[in-house]
């Protein structure tokens, strides 16, 4: 083996990159181009890691590079989708994976990335067509399965339901990210069929896959409950109230993920007066930001206390800037990443207007419900019945703490049951909480043409259902683990 043969290292790099180790498998593409600048393979292969690294801009710049070197490259013009994609305008990005399949009509990989676009856009049966045309022309592509598992209810002796249990028994050939993805198919498919213990069965093999690939810090994550409860003292919070952006633009939508977030999102984006902008990583990304008087960046929950009021107006203001582009006409603007719980109190002192609500489910159900998932942004808790349980009393503690020391009322929470049970009812309380006045498209709030990007994308394309509620109790023999730490 030549260690500096250019052709050695990107086909290290793609072994790395199947073992998820993405950092490793980068180093070792930049070093390949470092040798070879000029091969538009490995700048694709570069692009693809960063992808998974979620370095979109990198990732863009990377392929608009293998495009200068060969405008023709069907895998780089496929990935250019996938960037264009991932920052959000799935319209634009099917532009492009329409050219790479015009480019290679058997680019299997294209067509499944053209169902997620076309699954975001809400235009379900094509997206499914896509994925089946996949499968016809490489039915090894496992991750397509997950896809298709989501945008379909598996009857008895479905076709695709067999491939997918003979890919299974195969016992080489197939990675660990293979195995694991298959799994989460097959878990959703015997879940539709009724099959419980096999469908569980399935579920605690994918989620001990995928748990295997990643890092995991408990402690860290409960801690961090922990640390922001203290810092968030009643004494704080009412000596620093009153201050911050007066804006009554944002409309946050916080809680665990799969508590009926994107429903909730979904009924208020129908609002003819209100942009749905899907979960947004820009409260995050202002509060890494903040620094101290030596300019170096301070970590959150620890700069809160030396927040002064011209502090906190420029967090808000930093903050409304964002939402001005994303709705310059100045519409309602809902931001519906539910990780924003860990920032309540201080989006009560940076944007003292913006309304907040907070979706909750039957825990049981929601850690259920997340179990059953392959995320595709990282959810670390996820993946382990015990850790999940754990980290959802956290949450749940963290938010009555919230409901402590936030003014009566500031926070709006809304169960996903009475939702179910009343929509009208439900629905105008939310309006109303939002501030705005009533309008009958929220109940049609299924038929509202808008992207939607979250594990709930296929659900909220259909009216009201009632089957979610109490889910768990048809696995309850197997929730050992989760029922002792939920005290259930």
């Amino acid at each position: 083996m030549k260690p500096h043969d250019p052709d050695v290292l990107d086909n290290l790099a793609l072994a790395l990159k199947d073992l998820e180790r993405f950092d490793d498998a980068a180093e070792i593409l930049r070093r390949a181009l470092a040798i070879e600048a000029r091969s538009d393979k490995i700048h694709v292969h570069l692009a693809s890691v960063l992808l998974d690294q979620h370095k979109l801009a990198e990732a863009g710049a990377a392929i608009e590079r293998a495009l200068a070197l060969n405008p023709n490259s069907h895998d780089a013009v496929n990935l250019k989708g996938r960037v264009t994609f991932e920052f959000g305008d799935p319209a634009a990005s099917l532009v492009h994976f329409r050219r790479a399949l015009a480019l290679k009509p058997d680019l299997a990989d294209a067509l499944n990335n053209m169902g997620n676009a076309l699954k975001e856009l809400g235009r379900l049966d094509e997206a499914r067509q896509c994925y089946v045309k996949a499968i016809e022309i490489d039915p090894n592509v496992t991750g397509v399965y997950v896809n298709l598992a989501d945008s379909k209810t598996f009857a008895p002796g479905d076709q695709h339901l067999a491939i997918m249990e003979a890919l299974a028994a195969k016992s080489d050939g197939l990675s660990k990210s293979d195995r694991y993805q298959l799994d989460f198919a097959l878990g959703k498919a015997y879940s539709d069929l009724n099959d419980h213990p096999r469908s569980f069965r399935h579920l605690l093999s994918g989620n001990a896959g995928k748990r295997a690939t990643i890092s995991y810090d408990e402690q860290s994550a409960l801690t961090l409950f922990e640390h922001i409860k203290t810092a968030f003292t009643s004494t704080l919070m009412a000596a620093k109230s009153g201050d911050g952006d007066p804006s009554r633009r944002p409309i946050f939508i916080i809680g665990m993920p799969r508590s009926g977030t994107t429903l909730v999102e979904q009924i208020i984006a129908s609002h003819p007066m209100v942009h749905g902008a899907g979960e947004l990583q820009t409260l995050n990304d202002v509060i890494l930001t903040v620094c101290g008087p030596d300019g170096n960046a301070i970590r959150y929950p620890e700069f809160v206390p030396a927040l002064d009021q011209t502090a906190l107006t420029q967090i808000g203001a930093r903050y409304i800037a964002a939402l001005r582009q994303l709705a310059p006409s100045g519409e309602r603007v809902t931001d519906k990443m539910p990780s924003n719980y860990y920032f309540a109190g201080l989006i009560h002192l940076a944007l003292p207007n913006a309304a907040i609500i907070h979706t909750v489910r039957d825990p049981v159900d929601t850690c259920l419900s997340c179990f059953s998932k392959l995320f595709t942004a990282e959810q670390h808790h996820t993946y382990d019945l015990g850790e999940i349980g754990r980290y959802f009393k956290s949450y749940q503690r963290l938010m009555e703490h919230w409901q402590r020391v936030l003014p009566a009322g500031r926070i709006l929470d809304v169960n996903y049951e009475d939702v179910v049970a009343n929509l009208e009812r439900a629905a105008r309380r939310i309006i109303a909480h939002c501030g705005l006045e009533w309008d009958d498209r929220c109940l049609a709030f299924h038929r509202t043409e808008r992207p939607v990007r979250t594990a709930s994308a296929t659900q909220v394309r259909m009216p009201i259902y009632k089957n979610a509620v109490g889910r768990w109790r048809v696995y309850k023999p197997y929730l050992g683990p989760l029922l002792a730490e939920l005290d259930r």
